[in-house]
Formats: structure tokens, C-alpha cells, sequence
């Protein structure tokens, strides 16, 4: 890829970027004044320092569940470094919202050589990764043909925009405003589920009417014990969790951590670790029941009361007998009770373990079990999700201050802006995220069966695609030497967009390659997850350098050679568009005292400070006026929508199964470990990974057990062989006891890079991992994978 730096491309272009990469150098990546160097500021607005530089709050458009109030401190266009949130701002009532080294790091990754600079067209074999330089009208006007003429051959189900995490966390994207494109053209072919949790979004309905969201975690200061089932809340920042079981943990909250790993989680929190076999999580759900229900520590007022499907004599009509929760505990159908010496050899977790983890959940009143997104990523992760419903039901832990209905969610997870205006999308049919490959390779054979909503059969293989702000094409997702033999015939997909600040490993299949600008060069508005409950301003801070872009301006062009500019634009530009969505999410949301977007720009962030929320509490309080939006209107440990699903992989009791590339999968004589991933605290997915300060902080390494090393002849920092029947990788090995036996474990996000073998060595997972979709969702079970390795 040839490139010539030329200053006159840009107004800041070489001088400015030059100026702030040469500041990197001089500038250490901690900065240990941080906190004090903005303490004169009394209130988060825009300070100016003694020579001249502001320091402007400000915060990431990432997927990123933290969404951290950082700090630029901006001088001569030059964002010359971050800090993040002073002492003297700090709000008892909020979480505190400083930056971890993601947000610390941004300027490493905003000003970096790598970062991609002009329009470029591909000029080699697909994935080749050689591309040349255009201009920007000549790049507009090849999507504009190639939307033209594909439309106009294929219909409009043929045009697909792709998942882009990279700008998620902000209100406004490209991402989104292609799909307002596309649909004032006609349409195109969405998708539905979660990447992220959409296996327990499908789920949980089954047992509560609708899908199980947490309570806020302010709930929870007062509560006695938490089970975080495999959620490793601080490595990932997970909507500012660590910050309220901080505080929980100093108030004597007892902390149990289930997870194959011992994960910097467990490390801070956990007063016991208990390693679990993955993809196992039922058989341990189900001991646990067994020993509630034949010790009698359930309770049973609260299931009485609120809950169908416990015991024979609460079940629906039309069931036969034998089906409810105590039958199958008792083993009445398959005489095998589920006592946990049943499950010890399943799960690898001790009896005793499993004996003491049960009494102590149902004997601490109340309790929390929270559940990651982890678990529920595996070909079994529905069955998972519902089965932490069923324990805290029977628990009486539902709708209860201090305890917890199902996997994380949090009242913070609503959405507090409106997003862009969306037009309607005249195309009906809808496939899930796992369809895509399948629909680009062949069409006909993506069924309702398959995923399939809204039609019957699609009218066309995917034939043009954009993928902006995003990695998902060649690199999270899975089986991806199965996904480039279909990205690299182009008589397939006939051309893909791709919009980045990197040339990334699903840039690399791009036939238009176009520079992306980052979030601080642009306008947007951030949103938390979890309990954060805040807003904050992402304001352009800075010029795009040499010819970066963000993708509202192209797609604005675009719009013009297709004759829809002024619908689709409306006349505003991107800071117009932040406006217009702040001021129409003030209408929407007139009780949360949103200020006016002026008053926005002064003060810079929105605080919610909602009152504590627990999930369900109004069904539990005044069933009769809030029952359930289940059929029964009660809490439904035995559904019967599933059971007349009569599918062996959707029980009408979440209950194990063994899943498929689980241990006990006759595949596991060939590929006898399992390997899981984990996202680390130096990236969100694979977003910044080339963030070379980040990279330091956590190399990519195969963590494997001592035992299984020794097996194999492997030690310390040995370079491994990573296989199965999909792919290879080759990475260091980690020799830890922080991985149980059986298990292997790599950080998540890792960019893909094959060798002319296809032999990756960049320790991508998603060379082994599995696109076999679930039973219930058809979403993803990315984490299922049996492998073996060996020294290399």
C-alpha cells in the first residue's frame, strides 16, 4: 500500500499529526499528577491552563460499558494529553467515573502512524490487503454506482450493513445513518440478536414474560452475599460495577466467583473461587436445586404465591406427568436424581463445593446471583441463562432489594437518547447476526428453521455490504477460514465497504477502503451501561488528519448521487444532527430534566441520579395489578411455549443437556480441551488492539494448566499450537494455575494474522471457534470450542 504524506491534503494533516505523535514520545503513558491536574476546575466544564490549553471533558464512542470522564487537554488543535476526573468532582450519589488504561490511552491510538489516511480502492485479490489512492469523489461515486446497480439487479434485500462496535456507544454513527440511507432507497436486509447477550435476551422471556434486565446496583450495598457466575466485571468495566461492589466489599458482602478462570475478578473480589467446567453450568444449577429443594431451603410462600411448574401440583394443563421441576430433580422420568455426586464428574466442581455453594445461596437472605455475558455465549447458553431464573425463583430472590432475577442487565441499560430519525424499512425479512455468511454464500438455504423472520425465503444473496467501525467481517467472527472462502469470491459479495481508523483484518477484504475519523474529531453523545445513569458530551476537539473522514460526511455525497441529499441529511450537519437528537430526547424523556444542548455544551454531562431500581419489584409487591407477561402471569419455571416447542436442546426446564463440543462430546477423544476466551482490560473487543501502549499492558498468551503443560511437554513461554478440524493458532503459552484442568483460555479480540498457510499467529480464537448457532435464539456459541495443543 503506497501512500505520499503531502501536507496540502488536509489543513492539519502532516504538521498537527506530527506535532502530537512526537508529543507521545515525551509524554508518559501515566501520568502521575492526574487527578490533580485539573483540580481547579469546580465543575465539569472547559478550563483553560496557564499556557493556553483547554481540558475539556469528554468520553469515547466505543463499545464500552464504562464510558469513562475523561479529560483532553487540547492546545494548538493538539490533543496533548488525557487526565480524567478530579477529586474535588467526585458525587457520593454517582459512580465514580474516572478512566481505566483504555481511557487513558486514547491519544496513542487517535495519533498513530498506522492510522489510515485516504480513500483507497482495492487493486488485488480480495484479502490481499493491496489497495491504491482515490479521491473522495471518486469514492462516493463508486458506492453510489455500485448501490445503483446492484439494487436495480438484486432488489434492495441485497444490500447489508454490518455489525460496528467501534461507534456504538455513542448515539450517533455511520453505521446507523447508512441504514437511513439505505432505507430512503429501498431497504436492506437486517439483523437481529446480540453478538454481546442476545442468547439470554431470548431466553429469560420464558421464565419472566419479558427479557430480565438487573436491578441497579446501588440495591445491592446491603446485600450479604454475591455469585458472580462467570461475569468478570474488572477487566471489562462493566457499567461501573467495580465501583458499587468496591463498596460492598467494605461493607462485609461476601463474594463467590464461578468461573473456569481466575480472572482479575476473582483475584480483587472472590472469597472462595469455584473453577467449572465450561458449557456445564446446568449440571451445577441443577445439584444446586437438588440440594435447596431436598433440604428444604426453598421458599416455598414465595412459590406458591408467584410461580408455576415447581411441582406437580402447579403445573399448566395439557402437560403429562412428571414434568415439573421436583420430578426432575428427583429423576421420577429418568431415575437418576441430580445430587451433586451426580454432578461432580460433569462439572469437575467437588460435591462438598456444590453442597456448600447451594446452602450458603439459599440461606443468606437475600442473595444475589449475577451472571455474565460469557456463559450464555456457548451453543447451551439459553438453557444457562434461564437456569440462574429458576434458582432465584425458587430462592424467593425476585423482585426482592438484594437480590437478583438473572444475568446482568441494569436499569442503566435503557436507552436515554433517541438516536437519529430512521425511516421505515420497506424489506420484511430479517435474518440473525450468525445468518450472514450463509446468506452472502447462498440464500436459499437461510430458513425460518435456520433464523429466518419475516419471509419464508430471502429474494437475493447478500450482494453489497458496508462494514463501518467494525471488525466483525475476518476477525470476530467465528470460523473465520470458513468466512473468508466466502468474502474472497466475488461472485459473491460484489462489494464491500469498509470504514476504519485502521486497516484492520476485515479491512483488508474491502474493495473501498475509506479513513475514518475517531471520536475526537467528531461530534456524538455517550452513554453508559449498567448503573452509570449518565450522559456526556463527545465533542470534536480536534481536525481529522490528512483525509479522514466521518462517515456522515461521505455518506452525505453519497445521498447527493443518489438524488436523496436533502431528505436524508435534512439540511443538518453532524453537530446539527447531536442537536436535533438531544433536543428531540427532552420531549421523549421530560421527567429526567435533560438541559437544553447550549446548557449541554457549558456543563458537558447529564447526570441521572435515578432512584435505586429492582428488577420485577412491582410484580412481586401487587401481583394481582402487575402480574408476569408470561400466559400464566406468574413466574414460569416450567414453560410451556418451550415444551411444545419439543425440542431436545429448548427443555421446558432449563436444565443440562450436554451441549454440543461440550466434555462430554465424543469429539473430546480428539480435541480433549476447551477453549475459552475472555474480554481483557486493554481492549473492548478488538477495538484499540492496535493501540501499541495497550498492548504492554497484556500480551496475548494461551493460558493452560500446569498438568495439561506437562502432559504435552509444554512450559513457561513455550510457543504452542492451538488446533481443531476449523484452524490453527500459535501464541505463547501462559503455564497458570489460574486455569482449571481441561481448559485453555485466551484473551478475546485478538487480531487475526494468517501466515501463506493460513497458520494464524496473532492468538485470534476465531480460527477455532464455532458458527453453529443456538437451538432457541439462532444466536452465536462463539465460546464452545474443544481443541488440542501442542508444543510448537
Amino acid at each position: 500500500m503506497t501512500e505520499q504524506y503531502k501536507d496540502e491534503s488536509s489543513g492539519i494533516s502532516r504538521r498537527h499529526f506530527v506535532k502530537a505523535t512526537s508529543a507521545l514520545v515525551a509524554t508518559p503513558l501515566f501520568y502521575h499528577a492526574a487527578a490533580r491536574a485539573c483540580t481547579h476546575h469546580t465543575a465539569p466544564t472547559e478550563g483553560v491552563s496557564p499556557n493556553n490549553e483547554r481540558v475539556v471533558p469528554t468520553c469515547s464512542t466505543f463499545d464500552c460499558g464504562g464510558k469513562c470522564d475523561i479529560r483532553a487537554h487540547v492546545a494548538d488543535g493538539v490533543v496533548t494529553r488525557i487526565t480524567t476526573r478530579p477529586d474535588d468532582e467526585l458525587d457520593l450519589d454517582m459512580p465514580i467515573m474516572r478512566a481505566c488504561v483504555r481511557g487513558r490511552s486514547y491519544r496513542k491510538f487517535v495519533y498513530h502512524p498506522d492510522r489510515l489516511k485516504y480513500p483507497m480502492k482495492r487493486v488485488g485479490k480480495r484479502g490481499e490487503g493491496k489497495f491504491e489512492r482515490i479521491s473522495w469523489d471518486e469514492a462516493t461515486t463508486l458506492i453510489a454506482d455500485n448501490l445503483k446497480r446492484i439494487t436495480a439487479k438484486y432488489g434492495p434485500a441485497s444490500r447489508y450493513v454490518h455489525v460496528g462496535t467501534a461507534v456504538s456507544g455513542g448515539t450517533f454513527s455511520g453505521d446507523a445513518m447508512v441504514r437511513r440511507l439505505l432505507n430512503l432507497t429501498g431497504g436492506y436486509l437486517p439483523y437481529y440478536h446480540s453478538v454481546s447477550m442476545g442468547n439470554t435476551a431470548a431466553a429469560t422471556p420464558y421464565t419472566y414474560g419479558v427479557a430480565a434486565s438487573g436491578s441497579s446496583l446501588d440495591t445491592l450495598l446491603d446485600t450479604k452475599l454475591v455469585i458472580l457466575w462467570g461475569h468478570n466485571t474488572t477487566e471489562t468495566i462493566f457499567g461501573h460495577s467495580n465501583h458499587y461492589f468496591q463498596q460492598m466489599k467494605n461493607n462485609g458482602t461476601r463474594f463467590i466467583v464461578v468461573d473456569p478462570r481466575y480472572s482479575d475478578t476473582a483475584s480483587s473480589l472472590a472469597d472462595q473461587w469455584i473453577p467449572l467446567r465450561p458449557s456445564t453450568d446446568n449440571a451445577l444449577m441443577d445439584a444446586m436445586m437438588y440440594v435447596i429443594v431436598s433440604e428444604n431451603l426453598h421458599d416455598k410462600a414465595f412459590i406458591d404465591r408467584y410461580a408455576i411448574g415447581f411441582d406437580e401440583d402447579t403445573m399448566p394443563e395439557g402437560v403429562p406427568a412428571n414434568e415439573s421441576l421436583v420430578a426432575y430433580l428427583m429423576g421420577a422420568k429418568d431415575g437418576i436424581k441430580k445430587t451433586p455426586e451426580w454432578a461432580e464428574p460433569i462439572t469437575h466442581v467437588p460435591a462438598q463445593t456444590i453442597r456448600q455453594l447451594a446452602r450458603d445461596y439459599a440461606n443468606t437472605k437475600p442473595a444475589a446471583l449475577i451472571q455474565g455475558w460469557g456463559p450464555q455465549r456457548h451453543n447451551c447458553g439459553e438453557r444457562t441463562a434461564r437456569g440462574s431464573t429458576l434458582l432465584a425463583t425458587i430462592t424467593g430472590n425476585v423482585g426482592v432489594k438484594g437480590g437478583w432475577a438473572a444475568g446482568y442487565g441494569g436499569i442503566g441499560n435503557r436507552k436515554f437518547t433517541t438516536g437519529p430519525d430512521m425511516p421505515d424499512n420497506p424489506v420484511p425479512a430479517k435474518i440473525s447476526v450468525m445468518n450472514w455468511v450463509q446468506a452472502a454464500d447462498d440464500a436459499s438455504k437461510v430458513t425460518p428453521q435456520d433464523g429466518l423472520t419475516g419471509a419464508e425465503k430471502l429474494t437475493s444473496n447478500i450482494r453489497i455490504l458496508f462494514s463501518l467501525a467494525g471488525n466483525y467481517l475476518a476477525n470476530q467472527n467465528p470460523d473465520i477460514n470458513h468466512t473468508i472462502k466466502v468474502l474472497e469470491d466475488e461472485s459473491k459479495i460484489e462489494f464491500i465497504v469498509a470504514s476504519d481508523l485502521y486497516l484492520t483484518p476485515s479491512a483488508r477484504y474491502a474493495d473501498l477502503l475509506l479513513p475514518e475519523s475517531s471520536f475526537m474529531e467528531r461530534w456524538n453523545i455517550g452513554e453508559t451501561w449498567g448503573t452509570g445513569n449518565y450522559l456526556l458530551l463527545s465533542e470534536k476537539l480536534i481536525d481529522s488528519p490528512f483525509e479522514a473522514r466521518s462517515d456522515y460526511e461521505w455518506l452525505r455525497e453519497v445521498a447527493a448521487k443518489l438524488g436523496v441529499e436533502k431528505a436524508f441529511s435534512q439540511g443538518r450537519d453532524e453537530k446539527a444532527w447531536i442537536e436535533h437528537i438531544w433536543e428531540a430526547s427532552r420531549k421523549a424523556l421530560p421527567d429526567e430534566n435533560l438541559p437544553s444542548f447550549a446548557d449541554l455544551q457549558i456543563q458537558r454531562r447529564h447526570l441521572f441520579k435515578s432512584k435505586p431500581y429492582v428488577a420485577f419489584e412491582d410484580n412481586i409487591r401487587d401481583p394481582q395489578n402487575h402480574p408476569f407477561a408470561t400466559p400464566s402471569g406468574k413466574i414460569e419455571i416450567f414453560s410451556k411455549r418451550l415444551y411444545d416447542m419439543q425440542h431436545p436442546e429448548i427443555p421446558a426446564l432449563s436444565h443440562y443437556v450436554p451441549a454440543h463440543e461440550g466434555p462430554e462430546d465424543v469429539l473430546a477423544t480428539k480435541y480433549p480441551l476447551q477453549l475459552i476466551t475472555w474480554k481483557g482490560k486493554n481492549r473492548a473487543n478488538s477495538t484499540q488492539y492496535a493501540n501499541p501502549w495497550l498492548q504492554e499492558v497484556q500480551t496475548q498468551k494461551l493460558w493452560i494448566n500446569p498438568l495439561d503443560a506437562e502432559k504435552r511437554g509444554i512450559a513457561q513461554g513455550d510457543s504452542v499450537r492451538i488446533h481443531n478440524d476449523r484452524g490453527i493458532s500459535m501464541v505463547p503459552a501462559e503455564v497458570t494455575q489460574r486455569i482449571m484442568p481441561g481448559v485453555v483460555a485466551m484473551q478475546a479480540g485478538a487480531w487475526w494474522q494468517p501466515d501463506a498457510n493460513g497458520v494464524d499467529h496473532g492468538g485470534c480464537a476465531n480460527v477455532l471457534s464455532s458458527s453453529r448457532i443456538t437451538a432457541l435464539a439462532k444466536g452465536n456459541s462463539h465460546q464452545t470450542m474443544l481443541v488440542e495443543v501442542a508444543k510448537a
